[in-house]
């Protein structure tokens, strides 16, 4: 954003609110499932009292751990995960955050320190504590950032998929959400209570506070990371935001030497993974080659 004041259509913010908060889904394409893929395994660890699921495909150093958005489970990388493991020959590791998949529900607002919590937990039980390549996409970029400014020594680089990152969250923009973020969590209170909605109404705690802290934070200049954006942006019914939106990537992409702006041509922000996953391929086998 450019230092002035926005004025969003409700219609756009409520739309892009919701993927921010990680609601977007995204389709499972035939064509893209592969035959004989490499062979996951199921690890349950627990952190804080709760249970989370780890899915393993073992390979070399360095490890690549997807995040998925929120609302989202491990399932949105069956296709790419499998992929990744063949085109790169690394440990592949997906997980379900708490409150996602098949982990167990934590009550309370989420908090993304406790969601770096569990993955610090996840990956010393797997055994992976260094040379790691996170690859997260959407609100999972918030868990990206804290997790590599809080554990420098782990992450070896990153490749951030249309994700949330600290530019974006300007004061004007979380002041034009605020009205909107309200009348989304009335209308999920006014809904039967599911696993997913109470994720979502967890996230939507606080989110204005939260989400200026969020922007204070800084990525460890020395953790190389790739930015690849959706050519669909989260807004397509404001231009405004939309625009918002992209100046915040670039601005994220030109921090640091080491960074990288990839444009996503022909992609959504829900469905980019399966939309343009060779896209993602090249970006991680990009990364993995620059961490050596």
């Amino acid at each position: 954003m450019v230092g002035h004041q926005i004025s969003l259509p409700r219609k756009a913010i409520a739309l892009g609110s919701a993927i921010l908060l990680g609601v977007a889904l995204t389709a499972v394409s035939a064509s893209e499932a592969a035959s004989s893929p490499p062979t996951s395994t199921t690890r349950k660890v627990t952190n804080a009292e709760h249970e989370l699921v780890f899915h393993v495909t073992e390979g070399k150093s360095p490890a690549l751990v997807l995040d998925a958005g929120g609302g989202l489970s491990s399932s949105y990388w069956r296709q790419l995960a499998p992929r990744l493991a063949r085109a790169t020959g690394s440990k592949v590791i997906t997980y379900d955050r708490a409150g996602e998949g098949e982990s167990d529900e934590v009550s309370g607002p989420w908090l993304v320190q406790n969601a770096v919590s569990d993955l610090e937990a996840g990956l010393r039980k797997l055994g992976v504590t260094r040379n790691v390549v996170l690859v997260s996409h959407s609100i999972a970029g918030e868990v990206a950032t804290n997790f590599a400014a809080r554990n420098p020594g782990w992450v070896s680089g990153a490749v951030l998929v249309d994700a949330n990152v600290p530019d974006f969250f300007t004061d004007d923009v979380l002041t034009a959400f605020a009205p909107v973020i309200e009348q989304q969590r009335a209308a999920l209170l006014a809904q039967p209570s599911t696993k997913k909605n109470r994720q979502l109404l967890a996230v939507m705690v606080d989110y204005a506070p939260v989400h200026r802290v969020f922007h204070r934070l800084a990525w460890p200049a020395n953790v190389p990371v790739t930015a690849i954006v959706a050519s669909g942006t989260p807004f397509p019914g404001s231009p405004e935001a939309a625009q918002s939106w992209r100046d915040a990537q670039v601005r994220f992409a030109q921090g640091a030497p080491n960074r990288k702006h990839v444009l996503a041509d022909g992609t959504t922000h829900e469905g980019i993974v399966t939309e343009r996953p060779d896209i993602i391929v090249q970006a991680i086998t990009d990364v993995l080659k620059a961490v050596g």
